[in-house]
């Protein structure tokens, strides 16, 4: 099989778990989403190719940082959005593993993450703040963050989206923006973790 590895803490454990299962001898090559998703799966010894690399991806393992019961998540927490949502797209099917507080009944309250290129992203800033999108330029270690991509991330508070299909074309209609974390009816199959038990939401 070929496995779509996302990225994020959550991630992290199947990785690890992947790995023991390929020194058991399970056979799999895997697509990365990020460099630091990479960096954990070499350690484990998992082979990772590139997306072109692939006729399809069987399976893809993600996170994210909201979802609700209509499949329907934000992602981008960790900056890799657009590697994500490409792997996602490209993949037969996607399975996100999440904590029961990333369960909601409506987006908005985590900030929605969206790439936007370094040329021009003042004027961008300013176009989605006289929008009331509130955006906030990501920092972090107190210097401005970049994507793997070499791009910024403006995070929007919100606190709450109505229609998030008019939000995420909205948005990617501002020039100079690449993606959106809005990740719209993209999971077959939730898994949430209430301590040492999980509910499985099945599409």
């Amino acid at each position: 099989m070929t496995i779509g590895l996302g990225s994020g803490s959550t991630v992290f454990f199947a990785i690890k778990k992947l790995g023991e299962l390929v020194k058991a001898g399970l056979d799999i090559k895997c697509v990365s989403t990020s460099s630091s998703t990479t960096k954990i799966a070499l350690e484990s010894g998992i082979e990772i190719v590139s997306l072109d690399a692939v006729n399809e991806i069987d399976l893809t393992i993600d996170g994210a940082d909201e979802v609700d019961r209509e499949f329907n998540g934000i992602k981008g927490g960790g900056g890799a959005l657009l590697f994500e949502k490409i792997v996602a797209l490209y993949s037969m099917k996607n399975i996100w593993i999440v904590d029961s507080e990333k369960l909601v009944d409506q987006l908005g309250k985590y900030p929605l993450p969206v790439e936007v290129i370094p040329f021009g992203h003042k004027r961008v800033f300013e176009i989605m703040t006289e929008s009331g999108l509130k955006p906030v330029i990501r920092i972090k270690e107190n210097k401005i963050f970049y994507t793997d991509s070499g791009n910024l991330i403006f995070d929007l508070h919100l606190e709450k989206i109505e229609e998030a299909r008019e939000l995420d074309n909205k948005l990617k209609l501002i020039n100079g923006v690449v993606e959106t974390g809005l990740f719209l009816n993209i999971p077959d199959i939730i898994i949430v973790g209430r301590g040492s038990e999980t509910e499985t939401i099945i599409k």
